[in-house]
């Protein structure tokens, strides 16, 4: 091969390599963000109350039952879920302290998408993107998927004045197949002649997740205002729920509940920290208001660590409750907090806790269709993604095309995924994200070790080495026995890489060349 075409070769590698390291220049956001001028109002304790109201909500009200009881895939924790739960909040805590690093660098809107995109360049951004529109999207499907169980033991708690057909519909109309197909194995039936089919293909639609998805699709359509006040009410509403089941609950503990303590050993213990760490899944929010605290050196810090340990109390405490009233084969997977109260013939707190569980799930489906449909944006604002994907509503001025493609890719997963798979690919996702962003926050520290950082993680680098340990401790551990999301997982990022080289890294270039042409033309003028 001759020499001019060698170094054409090594020329072309080059700038490929750089292209894909290539940054967005943090200065130039903190730029934008001062711009913006945020009023810095936050205190510790508002941080506190902020971190809870994310926190509580979609996990406790979903995924304690399949932590306690173990899905076909994974072993059940039983009552040591006490532990689980102190194991998921001790990986919580060194990712968090991470995340309060960027966000009082870098406080400006975004996630770790964002943070990724001004540290470690334009693949990795695109990687952690993608991760992160499977952690909302899949973390829609199992919190609907519970939402739609609450909602049904909310309507029997009516059984005295509604139609039966309403109260107690055919389970596969509202359950997923896997999960239909469970529910009539136990009654010892033949799934296969009570679903309908057509066409040879089994019809199992879960109408209620059907009908909440296609009405949260409409309000973000429509546009949505979201005031402190409405947030407050949101925590109080969450707050009361799970403290009236705790002090009605403590009253009917079985002790012999509690025993064996650890049923499936280390297995069930690990296996039900990696489930219900989707319970804690909404801690960084508390990082993304480093713009608008007081004192963020100081209050970050104290808002993250506070919140989690004020959580992880409230979960132990309904863990000893539910463990301790209902046996471990007894507990309900889909509405574990008010099927106990059910079975302890609390049939009217079965129904405020219902009521509560609706009202806390729902917002929380709101923020998560949100939260995605706006990574989405981002990234096709970006030229990560089609163009027609950026279209607004000329009345209504939301994204309403990504809104719909995300509401229909919602609507098919609940069709086809149950709870448990969803949780588990959302953890997944999580863990992928904060892995990196322990990474990154390592990386800078070695590239930029003098830009300025009004919080920085302490004991560096150990703190991020932690983190990195115990999510990727618990990432491998459980795909040790998880084997459907083991596989959906990587098929996930490997589908994001090809995407990425087909489609992504050229329309970077495309819209590189159409910017450089735009400034010779104005220099020419």
């Amino acid at each position: 091969m001759p020499e001019f075409e060698q170094k054409a070769e090594v020329g072309a590698l080059t700038t490929f390599v750089k292209n894909l390291l290539k940054m967005k220049n943090p200065d130039s956001m903190l730029k934008q963000a001062q711009e913006g001028g945020l009023k810095k109002t936050l205190g510790a304790f508002d941080l506190i109350i902020l971190g809870v109201g994310a926190i509580i909500g979609s996990g406790i009200f979903t995924v304690v039952g399949i932590a306690a009881v173990g899905s076909p895939e994974s072993a059940g924790a039983g009552p040591s879920l006490i532990l689980s739960m102190i194991i998921a909040s001790m990986a919580c805590i060194f990712s968090a302290l991470c995340y309060s690093e960027f966000a009082s660098m870098l406080p400006v809107a975004g996630s770790a998408y964002l943070y990724t995109y001004a540290t470690m360049g334009e693949f990795m951004a695109w990687m952690i993107g993608w991760i992160l529109m499977l952690e909302y999207l899949v973390a829609y499907i199992a919190v609907v998927s519970a939402w739609s169980g609450y909602f049904m033991q909310f309507l029997k708690g009516f059984g005295a004045f509604l139609p039966d057909w309403l109260v107690n519909p055919p389970v596969y109309l509202i359950h997923d197949y896997s999960t239909a197909v469970n529910e009539i194995t136990k009654q010892g039936l033949d799934a296969n002649s009570v679903i309908p089919h057509f066409l040879g293909i089994p019809i199992c639609i879960n109408v209620p997740s059907l009908v909440i998805t296609i009405i949260l699709i409409s309000i973000l359509i429509k546009g949505i205002q979201e005031s402190t006040k409405m947030a407050g009410l949101m925590v109080a509403i969450k707050l009361g729920v799970v403290g009236l089941f705790v002090f009605t609950g403590m009253f009917y503990i079985k002790p012999q509940n509690w025993t064996p303590f650890a049923p499936n050993g280390l297995e069930g213990m690990f296996m039900g920290a990696f489930i219900i760490f989707f319970a804690y899944i909404g801690f960084d929010a508390i990082a993304t208001a480093a713009e608008e605290t007081k004192n963020p050196q100081r209050n970050l810090p104290i808002g993250i660590i506070g919140s989690l340990l004020t959580c992880t109390v409230v979960y132990v405490l309904v863990a000893l409750v539910l463990t301790g009233v209902v046996p471990i084969d007894k507990i309900d997977v889909q509405a574990p907090i008010a099927s106990a109260m059910n079975m302890i013939g609390k049939n009217w707190i079965a129904g405020l806790i219902s009521i509560g569980a609706l009202t806390g799930l729902t917002s929380v489906l709101l923020v998560m269709l949100l939260a995605g449909t706006r990574i989405l944006y981002a990234m096709s604002r970006d030229g990560f993604l089609p163009k027609v994907l950026q279209t607004v509503h000329p009345k209504f001025k939301t994204p309403h095309v990504i809104t719909l493609m995300t509401g229909f890719i919602c609507i098919v997963g609940t069709i086809c995924m149950n709870i448990s798979t969803a949780a588990e690919l959302c953890n997944f996702g999580t863990f992928a994200s904060f892995i990196i962003v322990c990474v990154a926050v390592l990386i800078l520290r070695k590239t930029q070790p003098d830009r300025y950082r009004p919080f920085k993680v302490p004991f560096s680098p150990y703190v991020p080495m932690a983190g990195i340990i115990c999510c990727s401790g618990l990432m491998f551990y459980s795909m040790k026995f998880l084997k459907t999301s083991r596989v959906l997982f990587p098929v996930w990022i490997i589908l994001g890489i090809a995407f990425y080289f087909l489609y992504g890294y050229r329309q970077q270039r495309k819209l590189e060349k159409c910017a450089e042409l735009t400034a010779n033309k104005e220099d020419n003028v």
